[in-house]
């Protein structure tokens, strides 16, 4: 059986659009027959399931950009507050020297430059905490998107049966792959953002030099982002149109 191929290409731009730009972003349009019948929506644009699954691999892009920014962001944070803690450390053992000399009951001076440490060390912990809640409401977002998704599996279900429709959205994947693979990813970044809650907790108040290296690596290499979680998101976006081979 001979299949009819279109393809309608497109200027994009490097990054993914949001909102009414996002129907403008078309990569690579192909229009294929499988047994007999067009995929669905793959001329002119978008509708229906078809459209929500494409706009939430367009937010899936720009939400993980964000989250990478904001990464990039609080490293640099994280190591100007490891840096303040460990300088203060001396500090404290010569107020400890300096008191064992004189009476107990005589607090020592604070100098000018330990106030100002301080007031230094409690603005980057301030810095740190809105990042991470500026990550908090990316996840919360994620999590919207996989309930979106769940929802039109369950749509597709009620219309076609416990199969699902007879053939894909886009090139290859059933519906149920992409809850699927949403879930994976928003699991994945669960885990980071609670790892990075866990950080920001324990580094203002961790003087140990070689555990806040710890704390440092894992903010900034992220341990459950690993390459399977970027393989994930790249296969979304070449499965909706937004990636070419």
């Amino acid at each position: 059986m001979n299949s009819s191929i279109s393809i309608c290409v497109q200027t994009v731009s490097t990054c993914v659009p949001t909102g009414a730009n996002r129907q403008r972003f078309v990569c690579g349009k192909v229009t294929k027959q499988h047994n007999g019948r067009l995929t669905p929506g793959r001329k002119g644009n978008l509708t229906g399931s078809a459209r929500k699954l494409k706009d939430n691999a367009a937010d899936w892009h720009n939400f993980i950009l964000k989250w990478e920014r904001l990464n990039d962001e609080g490293s640099a944070t994280a190591t100007k507050i490891v840096n303040l803690v460990l300088s203060k450390e001396p500090m404290k053992e010569m107020n400890l020297l300096a008191g064992a000399d004189t009476d107990q009951s005589v607090t020592p001076p604070v100098g000018a430059d330990t106030l100002k440490s301080v007031k230094d060390l409690e603005e980057e912990c301030t810095k740190l905490q809105e990042i991470v809640e500026k990550m908090a409401h990316i996840v919360s977002k994620i999590e919207k998107i996989v309930s979106s998704e769940k929802g039109i599996c369950d749509l597709e279900t009620f219309q076609f049966g416990a199969k699902g429709r007879d053939c894909p959205l886009f090139l290859t994947w059933p519906t149920s792959e992409f809850v699927d693979v949403s879930t994976r990813l928003c699991k994945c970044y669960r885990q980071e953002l609670a790892l990075k809650q866990l950080i920001l907790r324990e580094l203002a108040h961790t003087s140990d030099p070689q555990l806040s290296m710890v704390y440092l690596s894992s903010w900034l290499y992220q341990p459950y982002l690993d390459d399977q979680t970027k393989l994930l998101l790249e296969s979304l976006l070449l499965e909706t149109g937004h990636r070419t081979l």
